[in-house]
């Protein structure tokens, strides 16, 4: 059996679990002014408060720099997959879904909450999307829900 027939079994036996929920981490006025400088994307409601605050209670963090933070939140969410042989790479490999749901207000903590939705074998190779779901500490709505799409690449 190769790694990734072998994988494949490991995982697909996963699919539907929760994976849980991971740290909070608060979105900050200087992530969020860099992220528009990056993206070009100044408009007031990211960083004027004055403005911004009798449409949200303050300035919000743009969507994208949200989902992009599910880099670094789904890094802290429990992985209990052990070990599989002949990973030769992980890559991002897109989402299926994305849905902005509540804006997050400068200063807020997030943390991301995981289940492994589907897992695929596409030749030497296994797509797993997971379901995250970005919480707002304090809000009973989630910031997004995201299906991602993470492929590893396995050794023939």
């Amino acid at each position: 059996m190769s790694n990734a027939a072998a994988a494949y079994e490991i995982l697909k036996a996963q699919e539907g679990a929760d994976e849980g929920t991971g740290e909070w981490f608060e979105i900050t006025q200087e992530q969020i002014n860099q992220f528009a400088d990056c993206t070009h994307d100044h408009q007031f409601i990211h960083l004027d408060a004055e403005r911004a605050t009798p449409l949200f209670g303050g300035t919000i963090a743009h969507g994208f720099l949200s989902l992009s933070m599910l880099v670094h939140l789904s890094s802290t969410v429990p992985n209990n997959t052990p070990p599989l042989d002949g990973v030769m790479m992980g890559i991002n490999y897109g989402f299926d879904k994305v849905r902005f749901i509540n804006p997050v207000l400068s200063g807020r903590r997030v943390r991301a909450h995981s289940t492994i939705k589907s897992v695929e074998l596409k030749g030497s190779a296994i797509n797993q999307t997971r379901t995250f779901t970005v919480e707002i500490e304090g809000d009973d709505k989630p910031a997004l829900v995201a299906d991602w799409i993470g492929r590893m690449v396995f050794d023939s």
